[in-house]
């Protein structure tokens, strides 16, 4: 039988900025799952590239006077740098700027084009005469049409929150030169999405390729309705791929990127002696796509219809995470919140990061908040004080005589955790990586109450209890080796230095089910160290002002696009709102509030305020909810959501329907609301008590 293949891809970081902690959230997850998979023995490669071409590269390489393949190729060593030191290994780290994505392109643009998929017509755009390019959305500013707000983009206005054309924009100025954009036609081509309607509709929704949440937002909010032609040219000048048989027109950057995945195989096939049709035109291969939530229709409908109609293997299955808030707040230049990945290795164990994300990470779309004291407590907790502290209080004991001959008997101890291993396992295999942590640190508080009640500490004081305190040590460091097998995905410098400590280097998940005997126990090093306040504090502080300004013609990456920033604790909030008069304990138990998930937003027509949600409160039970959020949320933002639900208040009926509930939320109005979520663990249907 012929081995499965495992093709595993993160989203392309772009060139135009570095990497933070926002992006290391996608990498991180998908390098733990990849290194969990070749652990178990698969056969798994991992593949990406730096996304490269676009307006932003282009003006960028202007103003800084240089060549866009100077700038890409500077950017792209500083992204590797970067993933290296945080221990993200990849198989093969491309750029789409590369011979064999522009080959993969025509291949694709002309599979694209037998199936008659392609069509070109007039679009008008605003167009800087002193740049000499056409403007993308950001990069054009004016008045908002509707609000008379200045100083707005050119596709939406941050003030009332309408969206429109560049061309709608009163008094518009270029942000590149600060000219007059004129108003010009230009042809572009555009992929008919429409016609590939029931395959995406198949594929979407009668597989398990998606999570069923993304599969029901998919369906709403564009599957229940024509779908629109895609975008996918730009005309001179851009940095990019000009497009065969269509002179002075280059693929949008959304187009040429996805195939960047492919690109990068082919390059890792080219250096391995591969074959590449046994990577994506193979039925033995499965392809996983981990990508932020904001990039899911991209993935979800465009993607799926270039790989069709160039016949390459469809994705196994979309992983999809949530964004990355810290300390319950956006990412922050002037808090120093916006940290880059450079700066935080200035100042803290790339190690603890790691963990701390895997500790948080679910497979489910919730937003991940880095609450920074949380994060100093639960790395000294559970890897200092639990993990590390197995082997530093026992290593020393033994580095002269080593392990025992025969392993002593534990109680149970190593069998009872060696049992664990296939629940530990399926948590990896599910992305619920915070579950797999919670499993290995219960372990590790059985393995350091056995330290504690055997306490070798005081055994190596006397001289009849050396073979005591060795057989004591031998079952504490194999309980230790056994726990770092298990984190192995997460940590795996902590595996390499177990190997070098035990003599018996990590390869294998099984190795967690065979104690160790009779080997040497090397001098012991210190393993990990406990995160100090002053080092936190010293990496926000040198972070300050220290965010990249340029803008970007793209959408933002699911990494790196921060969650609704939370409400500003103070008096302010209570003046404006008292406190009301005081209830019943039996009065307030007639309220039945509810954890529920939202698998599906969209906005209602003519209402500048309501969503339209639709609530899951476990099994079959829906609840349609109108929400008065708009003006802080998009729908996007809100699926596969954990929300709070009144669910016994009677129905209301509204100008735009039924209203079958409430969904509770702080804040004073308008754009500052914010929806209330119970912890990760919850789960639709339970009670709030």
């Amino acid at each position: 039988m012929t081995e499965r293949r495992i093709l595993v891809t993160s989203a392309l970081p772009y060139a135009n900025g570095h990497i933070h902690l926002g992006h290391l959230v996608e990498y991180l997850q998908t390098d733990i799952w990849v290194r969990f998979q070749k652990l178990l023995g698969r056969r798994c490669v991992y593949v990406c590239a730096d996304d490269t071409h676009g307006t932003a590269i282009m003006i960028r390489a202007r103003q800084e006077g240089r060549t866009e393949e100077a700038l890409i190729a500077d950017m792209q060593a500083a992204h590797i740098r970067d993933f290296a030191a945080f221990d993200i290994e990849f198989d093969h780290y491309g750029s789409t700027h590369s011979p064999a994505n522009r080959e993969l392109c025509a291949i694709f643009w002309d599979g694209l084009l037998k199936a008659g998929l392609v069509s070109e017509r007039e679009v008008t755009q605003l167009y800087d005469p002193v740049a000499g390019t056409f403007l993308a959305d950001r990069f054009v500013k004016g008045t908002c049409p509707r609000c008379k707000s200045k100083d707005q983009y050119g596709d939406s206005c941050e003030k009332c929150h309408s969206t429109y054309a560049p061309t709608d924009l009163i008094d518009p100025v270029s942000t590149i030169s600060g000219a007059t954009p004129e108003v010009r036609a230009a042809n572009h081509l555009f992929i008919n999405t429409e016609q590939m309607r029931p395959f995406l509709v198949e594929w979407t929704q009668t597989a398990d390729h998606l999570y069923p949440d993304v599969a029901k937002w998919l369906d709403a909010a564009f599957l229940s309705e024509p779908l629109r032609d895609w975008d996918v040219s730009r005309p001179a000048p851009y940095f990019g791929f000009e497009i065969p048989g269509a002179p002075g027109q280059y693929w949008y950057v959304w187009f040429d990127a996805p195939i960047g995945y492919v690109a990068a195989t082919k390059e890792w096939c080219a250096r391995t002696g591969e074959e590449f049709a046994d990577w994506w035109r193979s039925d033995k291969t499965d392809v996983h796509h981990f990508i932020g939530k904001d990039i899911t229709y991209f993935h979800t409908l465009f993607w799926p219809v270039m790989l069709k109609a160039a016949g390459f293997n469809l994705p196994r299955m979309v992983h999809i995470h949530g964004f990355l808030t810290v300390n319950g707040e956006k990412m922050s230049k002037s808090k120093g919140t916006f940290v880059r990945a450079a700066t935080y290795l200035e100042h803290l164990d790339p190690a603890c990061l790691r963990y701390y994300y895997a500790s948080k990470l679910t497979p489910k779309l919730d937003d991940l908040d880095m609450n920074l004291e949380e994060f100093a407590a639960k790395v000294n907790s559970d890897l200092v004080g639990k993990v590390v502290n197995l082997a530093s209080r026992t290593a020393r004991f033994v580095e002269g005589t080593g392990l025992a001959a025969k392993y002593p008997d534990d109680g149970g101890l190593f069998a009872h955790a060696a049992a664990a291993a296939s629940e530990i396992a399926a948590a990896y295999e599910a992305c619920d990586y915070n579950r797999a942590m919670r499993l290995v640190m219960a372990l590790a508080d059985r393995a350091n109450k056995y330290v504690e009640d055997r306490e070798p500490w005081n055994l190596r004081k006397k001289a009849e209890s050396a073979a005591e305190l060795q057989a004591v040590c031998t079952v504490a460091l194999n309980l230790f080796r056994q726990l770092v097998v298990y984190l192995a995905p997460v940590l795996p410098r902590l595996a390499r230095q177990t190997g070098e400590l035990l003599n018996r280097p990590i390869r294998r998940w099984d190795e967690a089910q065979t104690p160790l005997a009779g080997t040497k126990v090397n001098r012991f090093e210190r393993l990990m160290d406990r995160i100090e306040a002053d080092r936190v504090k010293a990496m926000i502080e040198s972070s300050r002002e220290d965010a990249p300004t340029a803008p970007s013609q793209q959408p933002t990456t699911a990494a790196s696009a921060p969650a609704a920033p939370a409400a500003a604790d103070g008096p302010d909030a209570l003046a404006a709102e008292p406190l009301a008069g005081t209830i019943s304990f039996d009065e307030f138990a007639k309220a039945d509030l509810r954890v529920a998930r939202v698998v599906a937003a969209e906005e209602v027509p003519k209402s500048k305020k309501l969503l339209r949600l639709t609530l899951s409160l476990g099994g079959d039970e829906r609840r349609n909810v109108f929400a008065g959020i708009k003006e802080a949320y998009t729908p996007e933002q809100l699926v596969g959501r954990l929300v709070i639900c009144v669910a016994n208040l009677a129905p209301r009926k509204m100008t735009f329907g039924m209203s079958e509930g409430m969904v509770v939320a702080a804040g004073p109005g308008g754009s500052e609301i914010y929806l209330l979520s119970p912890d990760p663990g919850a789960v639709p249907g339970q009670r709030i008590h």
